[in-house]
């Protein structure tokens, strides 16, 4: 159980990046010492942000972000920072730590079995699936046995198995923990309170409690807002209404109108900042290349990866318009690998027909060039579309025209997931290949992006270990790369 020790406080902090976009707005909430809580908001609100705040990368424009001298912390972000991936995974824990530490690779060990993972120490880091980074970089964080750990998404790209281990871990473990993440099976099953950042006001908002009834609290709370808010608008319109009447009738009831106005005013100012940011983005319609007919892949022969050695195995899979193909399989068979080989046309087991237009959403977004503004991104998938309906486009995956401008690079996670959403629309492919579409992406868009995925007419290849994201999706064949 928590303690009544608070050892972490954020008190009237502000902070904005150096393009003028405020994050925070004289933030203030405490964490006390062995709570679990879930830090919450819209993607691009600011929630790694604060991250970099507690850790001191970051530093406030006002404000204090106030941690006992002695308090250790750390964090196991989204992802791998690129100039790591050529280092050991021996290598890549001694990162980890200010000074040398003798004996490490028994820590190592320890630290790798939590995340139920075994790795040779001599292994590159670039060499892992994409799950296997994700058990990496919780590992490096859970080696330091850190006072407070930061968990940023850490279920992105974890199978069952993974998360289940997370989940164990999260529960034993003594210290505090805060946690990212948009799987609300996994938040419930540990979280002592949220804290919610509205992106809208820059405010965080506290609350206690299992994250189940925090999100029934949150909605009974906006549903109150919105009614009162319903309220105050019929009342300003009956007294502006009547203020215009009498205004006209001259003489005493002029008096009676100018009242009538203070009083619409007043209404207006009582109105409630109802959560904007709570909304999904639009239904949208992924266009397939219309001309193509007959085969579209062909998939003969793939390699999985067992004990670190590939062996082959053949199959005999052909998909066509509106065919959906799901690889299934534990994190490290070789299912990111497998999709990367038919995106670069490097399988030798696959054939995709002559003509394909092929898009190929990536999970570490490595196929959208960093440097890119997101405008510029955009635009070049555009197949002859004005820049007014490309930006019609955009605005319904919520990327405002404030963020056109802004390098690729400089976006969070979630907002380079929807620019990528975005650039699949504008493809219209005739091959779509998904890698895990679900990390770092708001639970709000996952319906409304099953749902385009479902309507897809063209050929398309998915992974995803997200059970309830794959069962609203028509899956007309399975290949298990475990059997």
């Amino acid at each position: 159980m928590p303690s009544d020790e608070i050892v972490l406080r954020f008190d009237k902090v502000s902070f904005e990046y150096s393009h003028h976009k405020k994050l925070l707005e004289e933030a203030v909430f405490s964490v006390r010492r062995g709570m679990k809580v879930t830090l919450m908001g819209q993607n691009g609100a600011g929630k790694s942000t604060i991250f970099g705040l507690i850790t001191r990368v970051l530093s406030p424009e006002s404000g204090r972000v106030q941690t006992d001298q002695n308090i250790s912390i750390a964090t196991a972000s989204q992802v791998i920072p690129r100039k790591e991936m050529e280092l050991t995974v021996r290598e890549f824990f001694e990162k980890r730590f200010p000074n040398k530490v003798y004996d490490i690779d028994p820590k190592i060990d320890e630290a790798l079995e939590v995340v139920n993972l075994s790795a040779p120490h001599d292994r590159t880091v670039k060499s892992f699936s994409g799950g296997q980074q994700a058990r990496l970089l919780l590992a490096s964080a859970i080696i330091q046995d850190p006072d407070i750990l930061l968990l940023d998404e850490p279920t992105n790209n974890l199978d069952k198995a993974g998360v289940e281990h997370l989940t164990k871990f999260l529960k034993d473990y003594k210290k505090t923990v805060i946690v990212i993440s948009h799987d609300s099976d996994f938040l419930n099953s540990f979280t002592d309170g949220v804290l919610y950042l509205d992106v809208f006001t820059k405010k965080i908002e506290q609350y206690f409690g299992n994250y189940f009834d925090v999100m029934k609290d949150i909605k009974a709370r906006m549903e109150k807002e919105n009614r009162e808010n319903a309220r105050l608008a019929k009342e300003i319109l009956e007294n502006k209404e009547k203020a215009n009447f009498f205004a006209h009738k001259g003489g005493k009831l002029r008096l009676v109108a100018k009242r009538m106005r203070e009083k619409a005013e007043e209404y207006e100012e009582n109105k409630v900042e109802v959560r904007k940011e709570d909304r999904a983005i639009r239904p949208f319609v992924i266009p397939s290349q219309p001309e193509l007919v007959g085969e579209i892949i062909k998939i003969t022969s793939f390699s999985v990866i067992k004990n670190h050695e590939a062996n082959v195995k053949k199959t005999g899979i052909s998909l066509k318009r509106k065919t959906h193909l799901l690889l299934s399989g534990p994190n490290g068979i070789g299912k990111s690998t497998l999709l990367e080989s038919i995106a670069g046309g490097k399988s030798k087991g696959a054939h995709i027909a002559p003509g394909v237009r092929v898009y190929y959403y990536k999970q570490d977004f490595s196929t959208l060039n960093f440097e890119d503004t997101v405008r510029e991104s955009l635009m070049a998938e555009a197949h002859e579309k004005t820049e007014e309906e490309v930006r019609s486009i955009a605005s319904g995956f919520l990327i405002t025209s404030d963020l056109m401008n802004i390098k690729i690079g400089n976006l969070s996670e979630g907002q380079k997931g929807l620019v990528a959403f975005a650039r699949m629309v504008l493809a219209r492919p005739g091959l779509l290949i998904l890698d895990e579409p679900t990390n770092h992406i708001n639970f709000r868009h996952l319906p409304v992006i099953a749902g385009a995925l479902d309507k897809y007419e063209g050929a398309m290849i998915l992974v995803s270990h997200v059970k309830e994201f794959v069962e609203k999706i028509r899956i007309d064949e399975t290949l298990d790369l475990d059997r």
